[in-house]
């Protein structure tokens, strides 16, 4: 068994002007006078703490209690929304700065850390909960793991502070198993590796539902637009429904539509080899679909919502789909596929149609759909297409204060026309105006399969993998906490 390694995260406000003095949390104000030979504040005046936010510096031997000690830097205390930004800067800078001091007391081997809630315990939770992650399962040294408590010595009312932490540490957990799923290498996250962890995951939360279904069953659902894609692949393919009824009974489910393209090679439109490994994430859509229902159960959160997730590989198989074929989809439109690269549109089709046979108040679908979304916003956002302006306003300061960002995208009748005009279907799975626009085609073809009025496409591409632009988060950053934060917002509505 290992020893208990003790460490603390104290938190410290940037000066509001030049040359002035940093401000204390009440955490860290009331824990100083516990330091050995002086106080915390003399420590950081001698040993010159910088105040960029997100900086940190670890005292060892300070006090008994605490051997390792983090000291971070939250930026100005008078920090908050940033309208440019389009983020609650001052939650951000929480995030990223416990994250620092956590990260640097993991690194040094510490394994139970108390972290100050700076003010907001959620936001705090958070950046714990993510930057110690790590997908390391199939490594034989693993990262070490770590015990996060909320330091709640000093709060004036202890019982809010601990609940607002355990939302942080839930949000946290699941985008973890979110970042898990796309993550993990292609011949392990099958479409049926997806479903069994699924499973794992999920039938033992209160009032979720799991069902598996199976090629059979999409062939009679007449899913041939999703049945195009797995063609290629002797993976069988798999339907995911994950139904979570926390709300009113008879309330009308608000529905989330998730890509799960467990492996892209592009198919016959062959992907080029640099970089492919990196198509295991593209069932991100999927991935972010799952996590959120998973956390709005472990929320308990008062809305029903109903997941849909198309599973299958997308290979180059002697049965594979040839461009220029044409597919018929569940509602009876005719496709020709002239690129099987542009395959996420097709399996999400048959799940739109399927989704509006239970009649939701709503519809997300999400996906890591097109290579243009990445061109257009890079990793700094979610794009996001909406008939709904009602949706998107709530969506868009769902972002706000998640952090994970989105930025709404046309959907103009302009795209519709490159989908329809097509020689030998009703539409073309690409449109005609080739890579320019890209996405916005991408999104009205997938309206040609929504008939409700209440409705958003989310492309995740570009934000499928993060390269340290996020202080807190590690390889695959998803969309996860911004659903999660919609559904929240649906439900207090």
């Amino acid at each position: 068994m290992s020893t208990e390694r003790k460490g603390l995260v104290l938190g410290v406000y940037a000066p509001e002007n030049e040359g002035g003095n940093g401000v204390l949390t009440p955490a860290t104000q009331n824990f100083q006078g516990q330091v050995k030979d002086g106080s915390l504040a003399n420590l950081l005046e001698v040993s010159g703490l910088d105040h960029k936010k997100g900086k940190s510096r670890v005292f060892y031997g300070i006090n008994e209690s605490f051997p390792s000690i983090a000291v971070v830097s939250l930026g100005k205390k008078s920090a908050g929304f940033n309208e440019l930004e389009e983020v609650d800067e001052k939650r951000e800078n929480i995030r990223a700065a416990v994250a620092s001091g956590v990260k640097q007391l993991q690194d040094a081997g510490v394994n139970v850390i108390h972290v100050d809630p700076c003010g907001d315990p959620e936001a705090a939770a958070e950046g714990a909960g993510l930057v110690t992650w790590a997908y390391d399962a199939l490594k034989e040294k693993k990262s070490p793991k770590v015990e996060l408590q909320c330091f709640t010595e000093g709060a004036d009312d202890t019982s809010s502070v601990q609940s607002l932490w355990n939302r942080g540490s839930i949000l946290a957990e699941g985008q973890n198993f979110s970042r898990l799923l796309m993550e993990a290498p292609a011949n392990v996250i099958t479409p049926t590796g997806f479903t069994e962890l699924a499973k794992e995951y999920l039938s033992n939360l209160a009032n979720v539902t799991v069902h598996v279904r199976d090629r059979e069953w999409a062939e009679k659902m007449k899913m041939n637009s999703f049945l195009s894609v797995t063609n290629g692949s002797w993976e069988p393919c798999k339907f995911l429904e994950i139904i979570y009824n926390g709300g009113k009974p008879g309330d009308a489910p608000f529905a989330i539509v998730g890509k799960g393209v467990t492996f892209d090679s592009g198919g016959i439109s062959l992907k080029p080899p640099a970089s492919m490994d990196e198509m295991r994430a593209d069932m991100g859509g999927a991935a972010c679909t799952l996590g959120s229902i998973f956390t709005a159960a472990k929320l308990e959160l008062p809305v029903n919502v109903h997941g849909f997730m198309p599973l299958c590989e997308n290979m180059p198989g002697h049965k594979a789909t040839k461009p220029g074929d044409v597919v018929t989809a569940m509602n009876g439109k005719t496709i020709q596929v002239d690129n099987t690269d542009a395959e996420g549109r097709l399996i999400l089709a048959d799940a739109l149609c399927y989704a509006q046979t239970f009649k939701p108040s709503g519809i997300i679908d999400m996906a890591t759909l097109t290579g243009a979304m990445m061109v257009a916003l890079g990793s700094s956002a979610s794009g996001v297409f909406s008939s709904s302006t009602e949706l998107w306003d709530i969506i868009h300061k769902a972002g706000h204060r998640s952090g994970d960002r989105v930025w709404r995208m046309p959907l103009f009748r302009h795209y519709t026309r490159q989908v329809t005009e097509t020689a030998l279907a009703d539409l073309n799975n690409i449109g005609s105006g080739g890579r320019v626009g890209g996405a916005c085609t991408a999104a009205a073809f997938l309206r040609e399969f929504v008939e409700h009025d209440k409705w958003m496409h989310i492309d995740i591409a570009g934000v499928m993998t993060n390269k340290k632009e996020v202080a807190y988060l590690g390889a695959g950053m998803s969309a996860t906490r911004t659903i999660v934060e919609f559904l929240s917002s649906l439900a207090m509505k």
